[in-house]
């Protein structure tokens, strides 16, 4: 299903091993998601190729930017069909990674892929604003992660509040989102985070991507994460 020789060749490039078992498990991850996207959609990439270069090489290019130690714990937030989580989870077994999102479909075919490669993972159907104000997930992760989910300001308030004083959200956008950037700056001194590193970089020729990897520098406040409502409507700036 995936391009082998494509995969290695671009995380080479990138600096990022990875084992013949791992790309065993995207293989695997792969065609369950060409096959279940049948019944519902999870994606619109399902050429090879494309599949190859834009979930899994994407996904991987956060190995590039951030240091996850043995038994890190992460939670993907809007995990939707697991892109980054569960591309990272398949990379690095021995992380501890819980899956957020509030569609209990993409969750069931999340449990179904592990259940196939034979990995544990932490399933979650939460809104994030309601498991980021529960105490058994507040500030308990190393890292965070979002992909495509919502603008930077926005996602700054439902990803912070997991991460532990240190942690980091590890923010994966267009490499043409400087005015999201800009304009997170007050959420960022709000919720407690600062931005360690802003990342730039060909993922393959004529695609940029970017990864921000923000630092939990104090406690985010209890106020927040506010209701979803609030946060679309009033964004912190």
């Amino acid at each position: 299903m995936l391009n082998r020789d494509l995969l290695y060749k671009i995380t080479e490039n990138m600096g990022v091993k990875i084992t013949d078992d791992a790309f065993k498990r995207f293989d695997t991850y792969a065609e369950l998601l060409f096959e279940t996207n049948k019944q519902f959609n999870l994606t619109a990439i399902t050429e090879p190729d494309d599949m190859t270069v834009k979930h899994f090489a994407d996904c991987l290019s956060v190995f590039k930017y951030a240091d996850f130690k043995e038994g890190a714990r992460l939670i993907d937030v809007g995990t939707g069909a697991g892109f980054p989580g569960l591309v990272i989870l398949l990379a690095r077994p021995d992380l501890d990674v819980t899956f957020l999102d509030g569609t209990g479909k993409k969750l069931a075919f999340i449990e179904s892929v592990l259940s196939e490669v034979g990995l544990n993972g932490h399933i979650l159907h939460r809104r994030a604003e309601e498991a980021g104000n529960d105490p058994l997930y507040r500030e308990k992760f190393d890292f965070a992660t979002a992909r495509a989910v919502a603008s930077l300001p926005v996602l700054c308030e439902y990803c912070i509040p997991f991460i532990k004083n240190g942690g980091s959200f590890i923010s994966m956008k267009s490499a043409f989102s400087d005015d999201e950037i800009s304009s997170s700056s007050g959420a960022l001194r709000t919720l407690g985070g600062k931005i360690e590193s802003d990342n730039v970089f060909d993922l393959v020729e004529n695609t940029k991507r970017r990864i921000i990897i923000i630092k939990k520098i104090s406690q985010t406040p209890p106020k927040y994460p506010r209701p979803s409502a609030k946060i679309s409507k009033n964004p912190l700036g």
